[in-house]
């Protein structure tokens, strides 16, 4: 298993499940360059380890899931504007071809950059702590490319009042998941029963076989950028591709588990 700074990478076997922690709470877990490189690295890991079905997305520490790009260590762009790179590209997992479905666990603060996290994951769940706020309005900079993936998972009008409202306005946890920014509040005291809940969560989705979760995380994410009609025509092409291989991977003796009610 490959080692990194910036970042814990763990594989629940049993479970088919890696779990990926944002690992500088001393920083709030604020990104750098180093991070972004190493996130990349973290997914495509991910997607080419045949033990893992699921993954678990989470920050250590109480304070903060993340608190964006560390704007005290300078990211370093090239001189040339052309050249700048988003960090986004590296902190996400669709933008690195990885579609195994992805658990976000927040806790405590989430702000500015951390959308990169939040937007591209597929279940979001936070602990009753969490605020969810974008500062960077407040500090005279544009706030354009979180906004873009937040607007699909809450609307225009939610994410326009997010991105202007900056420091002074916190979305809270009961608030987050009525716009349907998070689907679960966690009560936690801490970060345990969060993310024992967050792992609960990816085993019983990698329980499934892997083709018919990884289609279905492609297929959706995909027609998001796609008319209506030219989504279902891939979607139909997704099912008479992957169906075949799902059921190659179906346990004649597996026993279905008993439905839970959400």
């Amino acid at each position: 298993m490959p080692q990194f700074e910036t970042v814990l990478l763990d594989v629940d076997e049993a479970a088919r499940v890696a779990t990926v922690t944002l690992n500088r709470p001393d920083r709030l877990n604020s990104f750098d360059r180093r991070m972004c490189h190493e996130m990349a690295d973290v997914w495509r890991t991910v997607k080419l380890d045949d033990r893992v079905n699921a993954v678990v997305l989470r920050g250590a520490g109480e304070k903060a899931f993340s608190a964006g790009l560390d704007v005290k260590t300078p990211y370093g762009q090239p001189s040339n504007v052309w050249n700048h790179e988003d960090p986004g590209e590296f902190l996400s997992p669709k933008w690195q071809k990885m579609w195994k479905p992805v658990v976000c666990a927040v806790q405590g603060m989430c702000t500015a950059g951390a959308f990169y996290y939040v937007n591209e994951s597929d279940v979001v769940i936070c602990s009753s702590d969490a605020t969810f706020f974008d500062s960077h309005v407040s500090f005279g900079r544009v706030c354009a490319l979180e906004p873009i993936g937040l607007m699909r998972r809450i609307g225009l009008g939610e994410t326009l009042r997010i991105a202007l409202t900056g420091n002074d306005e916190r979305v809270s946890a009961q608030t987050a998941l009525r716009i349907g920014l998070v689907s679960e509040i966690v009560e936690a005291t801490g970060t345990e029963e969060l993310w024992a809940r967050a792992h609960e969560i990816a085993s019983m989705i990698a329980a499934h076989p892997t083709s018919a979760t990884q289609g279905t995380v492609k297929a959706i994410w995909e027609s998001l950028d796609k008319p209506y009609r030219a989504a279902l025509e891939q979607g139909l092409i997704y099912t008479r591709l992957g169906n075949a291989i799902g059921d190659s991977e179906l346990d004649p003796n597996r026993r279905p588990p008993t439905p839970r009610i959400r």
